[in-house]
């Protein structure tokens, strides 16, 4: 018995759980990038003559920013909440996760927090997913996700040394 007991425990002591690290770290958007984003962002559409909400939200879909345009509607800050949100939980930007897995949209949209729809951009930086942006108010998602784009790119310097 006592030599069953050893083999166990020295089975154990190469299980994946007993490898895993005890404290992880990553890497995540900070407050004034995202700030910065979100305000490009709505910006980026203004130019274009559209009234939008952008939120950007962390690796953990904590929101980190949300702006308003004057004009968007209310509503535009809760739907590009759950945009944001479905690009963070997808690994990838929801335009072109709608069109790969458009066959589990209508369970996904009934999850609280998401919805499957196109206009939120993925951040990543040196390979790590940091964050998403996501738009609502463009007359189509395409545009809001342009926007979310431009709001990206505006800051890549910064976003490519988030080490």
């Amino acid at each position: 018995m006592k030599t069953v007991l050893l083999v166990l425990v020295f089975l154990m002591s190469f299980s994946p759980m007993a490898n895993s690290a005890d404290v992880v770290t990553t890497k995540n958007i900070g407050m004034e990038l995202a700030r910065d984003i979100a305000s490009a962002t709505v910006m980026a559409c203004r130019k274009m003559g559209y009234q939008v909400s952008a939120v950007v939200v962390d690796r953990s879909t904590n929101m980190r920013a949300a702006l308003r345009d004057d004009f968007a509607s209310r509503f535009t800050l809760e739907i590009a909440r759950k945009k944001a949100n479905m690009s963070v939980m997808a690994g990838m930007d929801t335009g072109p996760f709608l069109k790969a897995r458009g066959d589990i949209r209508p369970d996904l949209n009934s999850i609280k927090g998401l919805v499957v729809m196109e206009g939120a951009v993925l951040i990543v930086a040196d390979g790590h997913r940091i964050g998403a942006v996501g738009v609502s108010g463009a007359p189509g998602g395409d545009k809001d996700a342009d926007c979310a784009k431009k709001g990206i790119e505006a800051f890549r310097e910064r976003i490519e040394f988030a080490d």
